[in-house]
């Protein structure tokens, strides 16, 4: 085998089947999945809610992410979600979480979306504020 068809391998077996394939579609039993899995997993930093003030959060700096608000560090897409997860972020206390199967990584991924606020068409929008009366 040539140094070439080496790296090749390497990088591949390195990288993953993960790293290539699509994301898999949410399901209400993939979603059911990520939330046992949080409630193993996550939950001590991120609590509950996923308000970012579990038990153990509170003492954690920086403070861990509060999954209802804001833009993620690594963005918010399934994929970019599904990659924080599986590598953690350097610099913080979130830790790299490769060893769970990939089928739990992506309902992590999932049930942590769950706790944005919906989006887009057919989302439930606050309820207007009450009119003024005339004077």
């Amino acid at each position: 085998m040539t140094m070439k068809k080496v790296g090749t391998t390497v990088l591949a077996l390195l990288l993953g089947s993960s790293a290539w394939a699509a994301a898999p579609k949410s399901t209400p039993a993939l979603l059911e999945k990520g939330k046992t899995s949080y409630a193993r997993n996550c939950l001590a930093c991120h609590g509950e809610t996923g308000d970012g003030n579990g038990p153990t959060g509170q003492y954690l700096n920086p403070k861990p992410r509060d999954f209802k608000s804001g833009q993620f560090k690594k963005g918010n897409k399934p994929e970019e979600i599904f990659n924080t997860i599986s590598t953690g972020l350097p610099g913080s206390t979130m830790v790299a979480f490769a060893g769970l199967p990939e089928e739990e990584r992506w309902a992590l991924t999932y049930y942590v979306l769950s706790f944005q606020p919906a989006k887009g068409k057919g989302a439930k929008k606050d309820a207007p504020p009450p009119a003024k009366g005339k004077k």
